[in-house]
Parts: C-alpha cells; sequence; structure tokens
C-alpha cells in the first residue's frame, strides 16, 4: 500500500496529495485503501518528489447568507432545529412544512401514504424466496433489471442483457430489490409525515422498520452486497448491483430526522451508523465495490456519491471529503465530453432519461459536499468541463424534446413518455438549491405542468434565498 497525506491546503480551496512510501502514514486503512481503488480513477504519485496532484482544486464552500451550513459528520445537527441530516436541508424542510400546513390538499398524498405504510412491514431480506449462492438469506440478493431468460434453453440459463427492458422478475418476491424500495419508500414517509404532522405513531413505525432491517440478529441484512444484480447462469453478483443501494439514501436522511425524537435508543442509532460503517469498508476494500468504483458512467457517479453519504453517517467524514476533491478529476473530466453531453449515457436506450439520473448524483454528491466545506457547485476541470455545461447541453433541447437526437425507449412509448421527460426534475431543482441560480428552477415547467409533482416531500421549489429566515426553520 502506497501510504497518503490528506487535505492539504491550497489557497482557497482544498487538494489530495497522494505519496510515496517515505513519507507518512495513512490516517486508517479504510481512507488509504479507498484513495488507492483504482490507479484508473485516481491519479497516484510516482515518487515524494513528484507528488501527484489533482489538477483541479475544489474551493471552500461557503452557505450564503441566511443559509444554513452543514458541518461534516455533524450535519445539519447544530442548527437551529438539530436534524443530522447531509441532503435533506434544514430550508427544503421549512418550506414543504409551511405548505403542508397551509394546503390541506397537498398535504393529503402524504398523509394517505403514511397510513399505508402503517399497515405495511417491517420487512427483511430474509423474507425472500430464492437464497444467494453464498447460502446466507442476510446477504442482499437481486438479479439484473436487463437480463432475460433465453428462450428455449433449459432453465433460461444463461440469461441474455436486453437493455432497458425491465424483467417483472427482477422485481417479484423471490429477491430483495423491490423489498428493499418498498421499505426505503415506507421509512421516508413515515418519517417526513412524523415530521410534519407531529404524530408520533408515524415515527415509532419507522423505527420499528429500521430496527428489523438493520439491527435485529434475526432479520437484519448483511452490510455488502455481494449478490446484487446477480446473472443467472453467468454471475453470482456484480458491481452494477451497487447502485440499488440508492435506496438507502433516503434512510440515512431520515435516521438524523428520527434520531432526536428519542424512538430510538442512543444504543441503536450507533448501531446503524456502525452498519453504515462496514458498508462504506465492503464498498472501498470488495474486489465488486472496486469494480463499481472503476465504472466510467452513472454507475461511477453514484459510487461517489453513496459512499460519500454513507461515510459521513458513519463519522469517516475524511472518507467522504476524498471523493469530494477527486470528483472532477475523476469523473467530470472523463465522463462530460467538450460540448457537455455525457457520452456514456447517450449510448444507452434511455439516454435522455440516464443523462439526467447521472447528473441527478453528481447533484447529490455536490450537496452533501457542502458538508465536507467543499464546492462542486462550481468547479470546472482545466478544459472547462462542469455540472453547468452538463445541464446547459440538455437545456437546448426543454423547448422540444421531440428533437432529442437519441434514443429513448421511454420518450418513445406514450405511457412512460411523462416520466422519463420528469427525469430532469430532481436535478434541476437540485441545482438551483445548491447553486444558487434560479434559472434551473425556471427551467422545470418545460418538463411537467406540476412543478412541485417529484419532491417527494422533501425537495420544494427554490425560494427567495435571500429572503428565508433562519427562524422560520424552528
Amino acid at each position: 500500500m502506497i501510504p497518503a497525506d490528506f487535505m492539504q491546503a491550497s489557497g482557497k480551496g482544498r487538494l489530495v496529495s497522494v505519496l510515496s512510501s517515505n513519507r507518512s502514514s495513512c490516517l486508517s486503512m479504510l481512507v488509504c485503501s479507498f484513495v488507492m481503488l483504482s490507479s484508473s480513477v485516481l491519479p497516484l504519485a510516482a515518487s515524494a518528489s513528484d507528488p501527484a496532484r489533482f489538477v483541479v482544486d475544489v474551493a471552500e464552500y461557503r452557505a450564503p447568507e441566511g443559509r444554513s451550513q452543514c458541518r461534516g459528520a455533524a450535519g445539519y445537527s447544530n442548527g437551529p432545529v438539530g436534524h443530522r441530516t447531509f441532503l435533506w436541508r434544514p430550508e427544503y424542510l421549512a418550506v414543504e412544512k409551511a405548505r403542508i400546513l397551509s394546503e390541506p390538499d397537498y398535504a393529503k398524498p402524504l398523509r394517505d401514504a403514511a397510513e399505508m405504510a402503517m399497515k405495511r412491514g417491517p420487512y427483511s431480506v430474509t423474507e425472500k424466496l430464492k437464497t444467494p449462492a453464498s447460502g446466507d438469506r442476510h446477504d442482499y440478493y437481486s438479479i439484473g433489471p436487463y437480463w432475460w431468460p433465453t428462450p428455449g434453453a433449459a432453465g433460461g440459463l444463461p440469461y441474455v442483457r436486453r437493455d432497458g427492458d425491465v424483467n417483472p422478475e427482477s422485481r417479484g418476491n423471490e429477491f430483495d430489490k423491490d423489498r428493499l424500495f418498498k421499505f426505503s419508500n415506507d421509512v421516508r414517509v413515515l418519517t417526513l409525515a412524523y415530521h410534519y404532522f407531529g404524530e408520533r405513531r408515524y415515527a415509532d413505525h419507522a423505527a420499528k422498520l429500521l430496527r428489523v432491517w438493520f439491527i435485529a440478529p434475526e432479520t437484519r441484512m448483511n452490510p455488502n452486497l455481494n449478490h446484487g444484480q446477480a446473472v443467472p447462469g453467468i454471475s453470482d453478483g456484480r458491481a452494477e448491483g451497487i447502485i440499488e443501494l440508492n435506496a438507502m439514501s433516503p434512510v440515512v436522511e431520515s435516521i438524523g430526522l428520527l434520531a432526536p425524537t428519542g424512538v430510538m435508543t442512543d444504543a441503536e442509532l450507533s448501531s446503524l451508523e456502525n452498519w453504515f460503517g462496514r458498508l462504506v469498508d465492503w464498498m472501498a476494500n470488495s474486489p465488486i465495490g472496486k469494480a463499481e468504483n472503476a465504472k466510467s458512467n452513472n454507475h461511477g457517479i453514484y459510487y461517489d456519491y453513496l459512499v460519500a453519504h454513507f461515510a459521513l453517517f458513519a463519522r469517516r467524514e475524511g472518507v467522504a471529503q476524498n471523493i469530494v476533491v477527486a470528483f472532477p478529476d475523476a469523473r467530470m473530466g472523463p465522463q462530460i465530453a467538450a460540448d457537455g453531453s455525457l457520452p456514456e449515457e447517450l449510448s444507452r436506450t434511455r439516454s435522455w432519461h440516464y443523462s439526467y439520473f447521472a447528473l441527478e448524483g453528481a447533484t447529490k454528491l455536490a450537496t452533501v459536499g457542502e458538508c465536507v466545506g467543499l464546492d462542486l457547485w462550481s468547479a470546472q476541470t482545466t478544459d472547462r468541463k462542469s455540472l453547468a455545461k452538463a445541464f446547459g447541453y440538455l437545456a437546448r433541447y426543454q423547448g422540444d424534446i421531440d428533437k432529442w437526437p437519441y434514443k429513448d425507449s421511454g420518450l418513445a412509448d406514450p405511457e412512460k413518455r411523462e416520466d422519463t421527460i420528469r427525469s430532469a426534475l430532481e436535478p434541476l431543482r437540485l441545482m438551483a438549491w445548491g447553486s444558487g441560480d434560479a434559472r434551473y428552477e425556471k427551467q422545470i415547467p418545460a418538463y411537467s405542468a406540476d412543478k412541485h409533482q417529484s419532491n417527494e416531500y422533501w425537495l420544494p421549489p427554490m425560494p427567495d434565498i435571500a429572503a428565508f429566515k433562519r427562524q422560520e426553520m424552528e
């Protein structure tokens, strides 16, 4: 292992230096191994006298006046509200709560969803009908969504790929993906319903779901995805499965909202942090995790976001900081073309969807990047690639999506077209809030008649931030 010095100051920004073995030892095996995952992704130094530095010096982030500042692994817990969230800004929740309390029609779908969630669960990976190759039902198990049985072959083996065409088997009770997404959605809905309506029963049920999924020895999930997105007849588990951990992101945020309520003990909260810490270890050091880190498309972007998010929750702030510092060179440079397009996503059969999906992951990383004091919103590579440039490329088509020159099966299907177009809403809104540029928010009506529709009750339209008062968040 090549030891490393981390977080060396450089003017107003920060950067990472990776040095040779005679300099210093790593602060932890995890941080070293994370930076060393792949020389093709994170450049390494040849010698101590010639340290490799990331070309882009990511500037320090400072919250605009009147806005809360996320502070490292503490998140927003030191603010006026005291919730340890990283993605869900106090401003988001304050704007949503004000609207929910003043508009009964807007609040009703959340109330209805919470009541339905009260009748479901708890969920456990041990409930699946098929067992992964490990033989351990506590291991998460899913199959690749775009893989189908071979017609006429015994057992349909081996499965064959049909990009963009989802095999319904992947969402069945035989596997864990659908169960994970239901668990995640119910925890989010119940937590937000408690936060907005103040009814403790919602928080109690959310805590019950968390205990069963993560803590109880009989039902808890092992912190790995060794058998995610398996392909029958080909692979027992693939790197691509890691992206399904995206469903864990709102769970982490929900825990941050629930913690001050007392519905979970300090020991239980510590157990949850430990679980995600072990997951970060696995993502950093396992062959599957290393392979996903090396991906050059949206999978690599989401890998960065998820590791950074989970590391902050597990109080491993340095890991998150390293990822954010590396992001412009490791992801933006290789993945964004000179014109702002994302070529890897344009090659897919759902090119519109995946272009915005990749930017959603990038804007979420930029949001949690604020927590380690770094500004990805304005970062650009030496050849001027940036998040703004990628959004600018897609904005060319906002007035006439029918002129989109690449294949997207969702745009071509009348039943899927609206949802496909709306892939733009969440990343545009995240970009508006993060960059402070209302022009991104103003693009949203071009993609949806109801500009509020995609927020899932945590990501509202960007208000006039300058007029936002801190006491409104209390």
